[in-house]
């Protein structure tokens, strides 16, 4: 048998280390010179409940975290029970033979069970009960045939700051579960060649860190939220060393409020959080876009609404980031797909807000932001343009820090420059920052002061449309189907794509968007216009960007499939559904 690529699989309780062993894990894969995509399906508890990390690792770049698992390690009963049907036809299971029972009747063809007594050769060793975890991945090593030294670096590198003998009791737990695993049959002779080579591997939330850092962050404020809060995990982690100042605040009332008077002051800012906190955040958005004050707002999403699901993925947000804040104002919304465009974006997203004087806001989800990916490679030769002040020639007598002009953006100072003092109020204003909300509200000048004046801030749309990346349509354009996408969900769809083409002869292509808004009219239209059918695809109930894509340019997708489970697709959901509509 030979393979391109695995799928792994491990559960257990929370508190189990399910996570910390598949993020191991992870790392050897990468070390090994595989392209690695992870996803974790867990709960809110502590302890206890179900929890599954999948770990897919392969020779090329890949497109999603997979679906069946040829490795699955049971570390309870419950991931027996729930799991050990989805194995693929000769594949293994790995548990505790002491403590758990296997339905052979439940298995594919050619399933070889692997019962060890994980925790009694654990205790062998160490009392430490997450030790049998160990032996369990290092028979997982010797069952694919993985370079051992990985694992030893892998855990000097997880273990090194503390006690030498914890790493090596758990590379010698390591070394007996692979022993086991050779008088059990040995490997599982998959027949593939490993290179060696180790690739990078960060998740979505660290690559929004690194694009921020790149792009001269020197200020977070977030209260934690899941899925968003390794977001100030990892700055805080880093800050000492790159200058930024992480703030803890008390909720995200605070973190917005704190991120704009950042950013007002002349600091590149940033705030994170989910659509609960989100919810929390607008009306302060809305006077970023009142008081023109650049700041950039990451949007992790969970499922909602309320504290809905709060450790499951979605892409629900999309009218909450459309709508955030009363009233219009110029924002742009940009939606990465991959880790290396939520690098991009986000660096983008500070340029975009400095120059256009307004808060960008960078939407993500789960699926993304805390799933491991490999990388190829980060550019951090990131230009930083910090846009149009009032020091940029001109009189200091003629400041006026709200100017109409042309595009809408107005020459910006920041506090403390002498002789560019102005007013900046959240109610509506004159070019100079005085107010007109009070004793000047109807009065015919100023009637007429206030239409310029929003006219003046929403001119900024054309130039926000024309400095975002368009939707890039890809596959061949004869196609019999487009799918039309945002963020995450592209990577299951290219895959469904490339099935369906290579088993049933069926073509498609796919629209994908990293602009949701200024929405990309002129190119949407061109690239749909020779479309025979389209199917939107994306993880909501109502089809929120079908609606916007209708809204903006009359195209009403042909077919809509949305998903709202908590879980994200995969390329099967999505490849059957082509079978369905093409059919």
């Amino acid at each position: 048998m030979s393979k391109r690529d695995f799928v792994f699989r491990i559960g257990g309780a929370a508190g189990d280390g399910v996570s910390s062993t598949a993020e191991s894990f992870a790392k050897i894969c990468s070390r090994s010179g595989l392209h690695v995509w992870t996803y974790s399906s867990y709960q809110s508890v502590i302890r206890g409940g179900h929890v599954w990390t999948q770990v897919r690792a392969g020779m090329e770049r890949l497109l999603s975290h997979g679906e069946d698992p040829d490795i699955l390690v049971c570390l309870n009963q419950a991931t027996m029970d729930v799991h050990q049907g989805d194995v693929a036809t000769d594949g293994a299971i790995l548990y505790d033979s002491d403590s758990i029972k296997l339905d052979p009747k439940r298995l594919r063809s050619n399933v070889r069970p692997l019962g060890i007594p994980l925790r009694k050769m654990a205790q062998a060793i160490s009392p430490n009960a997450l030790m049998r975890n160990t032996v369990a991945l290092g028979a997982v090593v010797r069952l694919l045939e993985l370079d051992f030294r990985h694992v030893e670096t892998a855990f000097r590198d997880i273990w090194g700051d503390k006690k030498p003998e914890i790493v090596e009791q758990n590379i010698r737990a390591a070394k007996d579960g692979a022993d086991a695993v050779a008088s059990l049959g040995g490997p599982l002779a998959l027949g593939l060649a490993y290179p060696n080579v180790p690739k990078p591997i960060i998740t979505g939330n660290e690559a929004v860190c690194l694009g921020a850092l790149a792009a001269g962050c020197k200020f977070l404020a977030q209260y934690p939220m899941t899925p968003a809060s390794s977001i100030m995990h990892w700055m805080a982690a880093h800050a000492a060393k790159y200058d930024v100042v992480v703030k803890q605040v008390e909720d995200e009332l605070a973190a917005i409020n704190m991120a704009i008077g950042a950013g007002f002051a002349g600091v590149r800012s940033m705030t994170a959080t989910s659509g609960g906190g989100f919810s929390l955040m607008v009306e302060a958005l809305g006077q970023g876009g009142m008081t023109e004050t650049p700041v950039v707002a990451v949007l992790v999403q969970r499922a909602g609404p309320s504290t809905g699901l709060p450790t499951k993925t979605e892409q629900g947000d999309l009218n909450l980031a459309l709508g955030a804040g009363q009233g219009d104002w110029p924002r742009a919304i940009l939606a990465p797909r991959t880790p290396e465009e939520a690098f991009v974006l986000t660096a983008k997203a500070f340029n975009l807000a400095e120059i256009y004087q307004t808060p960008i806001i960078v939407i993500s989800d789960l699926y993304l932001g805390e799933g491991h990916r490999t990388v190829d490679g980060l550019d951090f030769t990131v230009p930083i343009v910090r846009g149009m002040t009032a020091s940029d020639g001109g009189a200091m007598s003629e400041f006026k820090r709200y100017r109409h002009t042309e595009s809408g953006v107005s020459p910006r100072a920041f506090p403390g420059t002498k002789g560019y003092q102005f007013i900046a109020g959240s109610d509506e204003h004159m070019e100079s920052g005085e107010l007109i909300s009070d004793v000047l509200a109807g009065l015919p000048e100023f009637v007429e002061e206030r239409r310029r004046m929003m006219e003046k801030r929403m001119r900024k749309l054309e130039g926000l449309r024309k400095d975002t990346p368009p939707p890039e349509l890809w596959g061949p354009s004869n196609a019999d189907l487009t799918l039309i996408s945002w963020g995450s969900t592209h990577g299951p769809a290219r895959e469904a794509i490339l099935r369906v083409e290579e088993r049933e002869g069926i073509k498609a292509n796919h629209l994908e968007y990293p602009t949701l808004f200024p929405f990309h009219v002129e190119e949407t239209a061109a690239a749909l216009k020779g479309a025979k059918c389209t199917l939107a695809v994306e993880g909501n109930y109502t089809g929120q960007f079908a609606r916007l894509l209708r809204a903006e340019t009359g195209i009403k997708p042909d077919h809509f499939y949305g998903k709202y489970d908590g879980e994200p697709f995969s390329p099967r959901d999505i490849a059957n559904k082509i079978l369905e509509v093409v059919s």
